[in-house]
């Protein structure tokens, strides 16, 4: 089964959180402070559940030492449109506000863990997405994606000869980011442009007008 870390300060949310998981048979591990969790961190989880207002530290600031391919989901009463879209940013692959509904929560760490399962290679150009390691790698270096970037660029590798619709786009990366919705699309796809540019990649990501987007090898 899966392993989970909690990061939550307030001590009935951490036992709630570890009374359900521990229930659906997930091996656990907690923690109420960054400093308990930086350990736990490195002993890489499989998912973490991450609170953003810790005593210590934010969790921004625990984001960034967490190892590539291991989903974070963002749990906070912090609700805002920005709030979500820095989050995403910084590579969670969720973000869940409380107070929450318990079976939401069930089926979003699911999602996730679907997500870091799937081993499965693609590649075209000088790119190649490794779905054991989680990275995607341009002229054999990784490129830092965010999960929802991740599955954006791994739809459109599967989806690589031929124009995939914005419709399909969104219904197909749901299965690996539940929060890629129609408003945020484009925000997403420019960073993901900026960053495969910036790597040196030869794969671009052309919009069709009308239809929906392909990729192409300059």
């Amino acid at each position: 089964m899966a392993r989970i870390l909690i990061i939550e300060d307030d001590q009935d949310i951490n036992n709630i959180l570890y009374g359900l998981l521990t229930g659906e048979g997930y091996d656990v591990s907690r923690a109420f402070t960054g400093g308990e969790a930086e350990p736990l961190i490195r002993t890489n989880p499989d998912l973490i559940l991450m609170d953003l207002m810790l005593p210590d530290t934010t969790g921004e600031e625990l984001l960034r030492k967490v190892n590539a391919g291991i989903p974070v989901i963002a749990v906070s009463a912090r609700s805002t449109v920005e709030d979500k879209v820095d989050l995403l940013s910084l590579g969670c692959v969720d973000y869940l506000t409380k107070p929450f509904d318990n079976k939401e929560l069930l089926a979003r760490i699911e999602v996730a863990l679907r997500f870091k399962k799937n081993d499965v290679s693609y590649s075209l150009g000088n790119l190649t997405m490794d779905e054991s390691s989680h990275q995607v790698i341009i002229d054999g270096k990784a490129v830092k994606l965010t999960p929802t970037e991740y599955a954006i660029i791994k739809v459109l590798l599967i989806c690589q000869d031929r124009v995939i619709s914005r419709s399909e786009l969104l219904e197909k990366a749901s299965a690996y980011t539940p929060d890629l919705v129609e408003e945020s699309l484009k925000v997403h796809m420019s960073n993901l442009r900026r960053k495969l540019k910036q790597a040196g990649s030869d794969v671009g990501i052309e919009a069709v007008w009308g239809i929906g987007f392909r990729l192409t090898i300059s």
